[in-house]
């Protein structure tokens, strides 16, 4: 039973303070559309997602009605394409791409990811063609999303990995110059990559998820905004409790919503990701939650502190509110989505180091940043290769999305344009990691990873 200040909080939530379902996600294995002629295998995979994705729109949209909650991205996530090629007779895999593509636009959805490789400690044959063939797939395509891991904290860091990457998202961005380098908003390189992500770039299904699943991500940066500019005299321990108890209820309405779907669409109900993901939306940004707390600018002293105790209160108060958290689960940073950290950047406040320092903290980590077009491919593996080591050694996901843009320097700013938002250009460091980045080979893994 609910009394009316809950139904008339909830509304609030929706109409003042942009609480949303920000992603429902339908987790598709293509195991078995594995086969030796490339096309085979190619039309088996559109027909499968075509097949059990066939409802995923009109239920989103039937459950946006009758709930009365914004769906805001209707998703599609699968195994990683490097796994399910691997046997075809091509080395060329930008069709497998293509094939999504058609498969995406046939039943409606924003986004599919899943053109992936798993390569922390290592290539096979399929992993080489499909990092070969990301900069193309990506520009030729406009909702395929890539996903490369790089490292974990029982494997260590791949640096023949991340140097790789490094010149693929340079490769990446040249071939989509005319969008801005906007084939680098569609890739994301992990550490430590959760297998049900339901947020896109990143999201792919992993090998152990079952057949077909349902995931959501939930999001809610303007409700936990709000709810802490209610308390401004609160002490710690008060203001972690409130947003505690505001994850707890947005938790809540995103499994109600996703176990309904399951059930309507009759798979499995997978998890929730309570992300706090904000959007270049006026009031839904996680920047504002953290100048709520009493920071005049996001990126000053005490920023991460800030950002700890939100990560760890959203976290609690999602445990609490469900069995089958999953993803990411915590506080998104992405620059150009979030108009507060947009607003930082371009005061001063919030430099790439301090990003840096934050994502130690939060559940990703550098996220839509955008850099000067002639940052080099070293420059930019160095700054995946730190963030790797943050999520390697504390045992978190870390990940980096960064787009070098193409005839921009620092001061300009490019317009993404719908949730992509804006990314002011950023300063990298001058000096090389040239001849730190070219040495290959693996980081080992950290001692913390021998718990057996």
């Amino acid at each position: 039973m609910f009394d009316k200040e809950e139904i008339l909080e909830t509304i609030n939530m929706v109409q003042q303070e942009h609480l949303d379902i920000r992603t429902i996600t339908m987790g598709i294995s293509l195991r078995d559309c594995a086969h030796s002629d490339a096309k085979v295998s190619q039309n088996k995979i559109y027909d499968k997602i075509t097949r059990l994705a066939k409802n995923l729109l009109k239920v989103g949209e039937q459950l946006e009605a009758e709930f009365g909650i914004p769906i805001v991205n209707k998703r599609i996530s699968v195994t990683p394409i490097a796994m399910v090629a691997e046997s075809c007779d091509t080395d060329d895999y930008v069709d497998f791409a293509h094939a999504l593509e058609r498969a995406a636009r046939e039943v409606g959805v924003n986004f599919i990811g899943g053109f992936s490789a798993l390569v922390h400690k290592g290539y096979t044959k399929g992993d080489k063609n499909l990092i070969r063939a990301i900069p193309r797939a990506l520009a030729e395509t406009e909702r395929v999303c890539s996903s490369v891991n790089i490292g974990t904290t029982k494997a260590g860091i791949n640096m023949d990995a991340v140097y790789e990457m490094g010149k693929v998202i340079k490769e990446a961005a040249a071939l989509t110059a005319d969008r801005d380098g906007l084939g680098c908003a569609k890739l994301v390189v992990f550490c430590n990559v959760p297998e049900d992500n339901p947020f896109m770039a990143g999201a792919f299904h992993g090998v152990g998820e079952p057949e077909c699943v349902i995931n959501m991500g939930v999001s809610g940066p303007g409700v936990v905004r709000n709810a802490v500019q209610r308390i401004p005299d609160a002490d710690f321990g008060n203001l972690a409790e409130t947003i505690k108890r505001t994850a707890f209820k947005i938790t809540r309405m995103g499994e109600l919503v996703g176990r309904e779907a399951s059930r309507r669409l009759g798979v499995p109900f997978g998890i929730v990701d309570l992300s706090l993901a904000p959007t270049p939306a006026i009031g839904d940004s996680v920047a504002d939650i953290l100048e709520g707390m009493g920071l005049e600018r996001t990126g000053t002293h005490g920023t991460t502190a800030a950002l700890a105790l939100l990560n760890d209160a959203v976290k609690k108060g999602g445990a609490m509110a469900s069995s089958h958290v999953g993803g990411l689960s915590g506080a998104f940073i992405p620059v150009s989505e979030d108009e507060g950290m947009i607003r930082a950047v371009e005061a001063g406040a919030l430099t790439l180091d301090k990003l840096e320092a934050m994502t130690c903290v939060c559940s990703v980590g550098l996220d839509m940043i955008a850099v000067p077009g002639d940052t080099t491919a070293e420059t930019i593996a160095a700054i995946i290769a730190d963030e790797a080591a943050i999520g390697m050694i504390n045992s978190k996901t870390t990940a980096v999305r960064i787009i070098p843009v193409e005839g921009k320097k620092v001061g300009d700013v490019v317009e993404f344009g719908g949730l992509l938002g804006r990314a002011p250009i950023m300063p990298v460091h001058n000096f090389s990691s040239t001849a730190f980045v070219r040495r290959g080979g693996r980081i080992p893994a950290p001692i913390q990873s021998l718990r057996n």
